[in-house]
């Protein structure tokens, strides 16, 4: 079963460097992410959602790939890779992989414009080690699925590097 939690950073470069870190423990096995997503509030009040993984993007090369192989077996490789890019770019861009989107919008909207709220899918995670690596950076939990016992050892951790 996975978990939420969603931390507010007082920047977007703050919230950036948890998540690198956070992918740099993934590499020591300390954790498992589904997704890490950041969010953020423009002036103007738009809400801005920086994803780990461009599923447009996955989805052009992928339709490429293989409209790549169909255009050769109709003697028209070009057209094919074309339309292939083309329809697979879409169907990426309709894609949603891990957190909802709408879902981080609307809590996005809640914290201040310049502000940054770090959204984590996580399957599992050795939390004494990951928090201990984590609770220098600070932050403020906004929202966890996590049960109140452990959502308060994570408030506890960040409220130290605020004090």
């Amino acid at each position: 079963m996975s978990d939420l939690i969603a931390i507010v950073y007082p920047t977007e470069p703050k919230a950036e460097e948890v998540r690198n870190r956070l992918l740099e423990l993934q590499k020591e096995y300390l954790i498992t992410l589904g997704d890490a997503v950041i969010a953020t509030k423009t002036d103007a009040g738009k809400i801005k959602l920086n994803q780990m993984v461009s599923t447009t993007a996955a989805g052009a090369v992928s339709g490429s790939f293989w409209g790549l192989l169909i255009g050769v077996l109709f003697l028209n490789p070009l057209l094919g890779a074309a339309v292939g890019a083309a329809s697979g770019a879409l169907g990426g861009a309709l894609t949603d992989v891990g957190i909802n989107d709408n879902f981080m919008k609307d809590l996005a909207a809640t914290i201040q414009p310049g502000n940054a709220a770090l959204f984590v899918l996580v399957q599992s995670m050795t939390a004494d080690k990951v928090l201990k690596d984590i609770s220098h950076y600070g932050g403020i939990v906004l929202k966890t699925s996590l049960d109140e016992t452990k959502e308060q050892v994570l408030r506890d951790a960040l409220q130290k590097a605020t004090s």
